[in-house]
């Protein structure tokens, strides 16, 4: 087929690991539910005051479009800190150090689409402190 569609109802979403002891953040692939052959995306749901790790995409530039909640994305090293509302996007370059964080008090929500579809080890970073 020439399109595909990932509809919300149709979600799987999978437990995946915070940094720390925090509560777990959630994903669902959508590369396979929409099709996609030229590009990787998933949606993050991604609970208060938790983060996911700090890493180096190699091959893969990423662009995080916030739906839900404030994400609070570090990017660069040093680190530059920017605090994102719903409907802002942040594209991040391969290379790129990297880190999302849920600050606030409500859950955030960040659809996630990378290309290409490259699925590999990205380099992991030691966490900072804002």
């Amino acid at each position: 087929m020439p399109y595909g569609i990932a509809r919300a109802r149709d979600h799987a979403w999978e437990e995946r690991p915070s940094v720390g002891s925090e509560e777990p953040r959630h994903s669902t692939d959508i590369t396979m539910s929409a099709e996609l052959t030229q590009s990787r995306a998933r949606l993050w749901r991604i609970p208060p005051h938790a983060r996911g790790r700090r890493h180096v995409e190699k091959s893969q530039e990423e662009v995080f479009v916030v739906l839900e909640g404030t994400l609070t994305l570090l990017a660069g090293e040093p680190p530059d800190r920017f605090d994102l509302e719903p409907r802002s996007v942040a594209s991040i370059k391969p290379g790129t150090p990297l880190q999302l964080r849920n600050e606030g008090d409500v859950e955030l929500v960040v659809f996630a689409y990378g290309a290409p579809p490259i699925v590999g080890p990205a380099d992991m970073l030691d966490d900072v402190e804002l």
